[in-house]
C-alpha cells in the first residue's frame, strides 16, 4: 500500500512518499504554500501519480506529549484533504520531526541554502517513516 505523508508548516508543505510495499519512505518534494487550491491540485497529482492509498499528515505535539497550537491547524487541514481527495487521511505525531531533519542534513553536509529546501520534505520522510514502522 504507497502512503503519502504531509508536512504542513506556515510557508511550506514537505511530501513524502512510501515504497509500493508501503515499507520504506523517501521525501517527494515541497509545495510553497500559496493558496488551498494550489496545495490540494499539488497533493491530489502525487496521489494519481503514484496511486497512493492514504496520507498521513503531521500532528505537532510539545516535548510533553501534549497537543501543541499548531496542530488543531493541522487537524483541520487532514479533515478538508480527506474531503478534496476522497482517500483515508491519518494523523500521525511528528514530535521533533523537523529538528531531526536538519540533523540528518547537517551531517550530510548540505549547505544552508540546500538544507532549507530539504528540510520539510526530510521531516516529511521522518514522519512517514515512524509511522509505516509502527503499523507493522
Amino acid at each position: 500500500m504507497r502512503v503519502l505523508a504531509v508536512d504542513v508548516g506556515a510557508r511550506r508543505i514537505g511530501l513524502a512518499i512510501s515504497s509500493p510495499d508501503g515499507t520504506v519512505a523517501q521525501p517527494e518534494g515541497v509545495i510553497a504554500r500559496r493558496s488551498w487550491p494550489q496545495v490540494v491540485d499539488a497533493i491530489r497529482d502525487r496521489v494519481r501519480r503514484y496511486q497512493v492509498e492514504r496520507v498521513v499528515v503531521g500532528l505537532p505535539r510539545r516535548l510533553d506529549g501534549t497537543e501543541a497550537d499548531a496542530a488543531a491547524s493541522a487537524r483541520r487541514f487532514a479533515r478538508r484533504l480527506q474531503d478534496a481527495l476522497g482517500v483515508p487521511v491519518d494523523l500521525a505525531d511528528e514530535w521533533l520531526t523537523t529538528v531531526e531533519a536538519e540533523r540528518v542534513l547537517v551531517a550530510a553536509d548540505l549547505s544552508r541554502r540546500r538544507r532549507r529546501r530539504a528540510r520539510d520534505a526530510v521531516a516529511a520522510a521522518l514522519i512517514l517513516q515512524t509511522y509505516l514502522d509502527r503499523r507493522r
